[in-house]
């Protein structure tokens, strides 16, 4: 059901995607009503968030029915600290070993109040998805706003609130209403950083719960497609792993517990503080396999095959399994209200994919396997980078994968069916609008995702 506007993007981005989705290879197989269709439930969607909530569980701690027990336990107290009358389902995925499902209730009908409070449109994103609104995220509020105040809370779809505002009528959309957990003068008149809870909310347009604090070591947050890439690589016990862009670690704690925690995972990123991070995650799911290195992936491979080294860079044919996160254009994020990047913005990560495609394959030991991954929906970064390093790198062919969740790839990139079906392509358009909420909820959490790609090769 849509309930805000379309997802606002630069013109020049709007153009470039719709060209993306009416291909002539897609207008040749469905027609130019159908691909119109798809294309604008896609621009619908993506400003929405899923039916659900994903939940990955530390199935290495403990069995799944035990931590779905623990969970049910602290959600219900959770709710008896709240106004919430909502009863929480908490489903395991039928195909996915480690998974549990939470319905998502919404679009609620909460009505507005005449007082409230601007924030960023990540800030809304996120509460979109159970969060409460922390005060570095607020914008504009009330003029006297205090603490204990309740006030509506409303997403600036195009970033340009002023900071500091008592109002504000550019465009913003209604999510929800709560109160405010601190004063005015305390978010805007002090030169201290602002930390905590801004407004807990009390009636969010969308409901789910809040897992700050819940259960860390045994529940990770994660968007299904995310938890589907650790199986399809397949890591198995005393295996050496390569994560190459892997912060903030939630895909390389997952391959550590999938290998029960035999062998080495080796997670690298550029940015220090996300090396911090992944360190963070790893001891807090008692994972003692993993070691991060502050590390640009490019130059990942060594020119010495007789370096001896435990960090980067590497010898050729170093490791087992390699995944490939790449940075992306993000342009299958939900929900995701607004999105300023330029054309040429959207369209600069294919060279740098290219160059990390280069490292990652020549650091894969020959008959091993190498999974590429994008949160994004462009044929750019995805079946044409599939058809690029196929050209390029004949000792590589593509493989099946388990599980297939997801759709086949997409047509335009001038892949063969056969091929186009071992892609796994997570389209939240094609059963926008046709999902029937009446379905059981593990039936609809593998269509309404986020929009997302992964391809898996080996190494011959």
């Amino acid at each position: 059901m849509s309930i805000f506007p379309k997802i606002a993007l630069k013109p020049e981005v709007t153009e470039y995607l719709k060209s993306v989705f009416l291909n002539n290879e897609v207008l040749a197989a469905v027609g130019h009503q159908e691909a119109e269709s798809r294309f604008q439930n896609l621009l619908a969607c993506l400003s929405h968030p899923p039916s659900h909530t994903c939940v990955r569980a530390s199935t290495h701690l403990s069995s799944l029915e035990d931590i779905q027990h623990k969970l049910g336990e602290e959600l219900r107290k959770q709710q008896m600290c709240s106004s919430s009358t909502v009863s929480q389902q908490i489903l395991p995925h039928p195909q996915i070993p480690d998974v549990l499902l939470l319905p998502v209730d919404g679009p609620r009908p909460v009505k507005q109040l005449s007082s409230g409070v601007v924030v960023g449109a990540q800030c809304g994103s996120a509460v979109l998805r159970g969060a409460h609104v922390f005060a570095p995220g607020i914008v504009a509020s009330p003029k006297y706003m205090k603490a204990g105040d309740v006030v509506s809370v409303f997403s600036d779809l195009e970033g340009k609130c002023t900071r500091g505002a008592t109002s504000f009528q550019g465009k913003k959309v209604f999510v929800g209403n709560g109160v405010a957990e601190i004063d005015r003068s305390n978010i805007f008149c002090t030169d201290k950083p602002v930390k905590g809870v801004g407004v807990r909310m009390l009636e969010p347009l969308y409901q789910s719960p809040s897992f700050d604090g819940v259960l860390p070591s045994l529940v990770f947050l994660q968007n299904l497609p995310s938890v589907v890439v650790g199986h399809v690589l397949g890591p198995r016990p005393g295996e050496r792993i390569l994560d190459m862009c892997a912060a903030p670690g939630g895909k390389t704690c997952h391959i550590a517990a999938l290998m029960r925690d035999q062998g080495e995972v080796v997670a690298l990123d550029r940015i220090k503080n996300k090396i911090d991070q992944i360190h963070q995650n790893a001891q807090m799911f008692d994972l003692h396999s993993i070691k991060a290195f502050c590390f640009n992936s490019t130059q990942a491979v060594s020119g010495d095959p007789a370096q001896k080294s435990e960090g980067p860079p590497f010898p050729p044919e170093s490791f087992d399994r390699v995944l490939l996160d790449a940075p992306c254009s993000g342009l299958g994020q939900r929900p995701s209200m607004a999105n300023t990047c330029s054309r040429k913005e959207i369209c600069s990560y294919q060279p740098l994919q290219r160059k990390l495609f280069h490292a990652a394959v020549k650091l894969l030991k020959k008959g091993g396997v190498l999974v590429y991954s994008t949160c994004t929906v462009t044929l750019a970064e995805n079946e044409e980078q599939v058809a690029w390093a196929l050209d390029t790198f004949p000792c590589l062919t593509l493989q099946p994968q388990e599980p297939h969740i997801g759709a086949e790839g997409m047509l335009g990139a001038g892949l063969s069916p056969e091929q186009l079906r071992l892609l796994q392509r997570f389209s939240p358009e094609l059963s926008w609008e046709r999902t029937d909420m009446t379905a059981p909820l593990p039936c609809r959490a593998n269509m309404d995702t986020i929009g997302f790609f992964i391809a898996k090769f080996l190494k011959n």
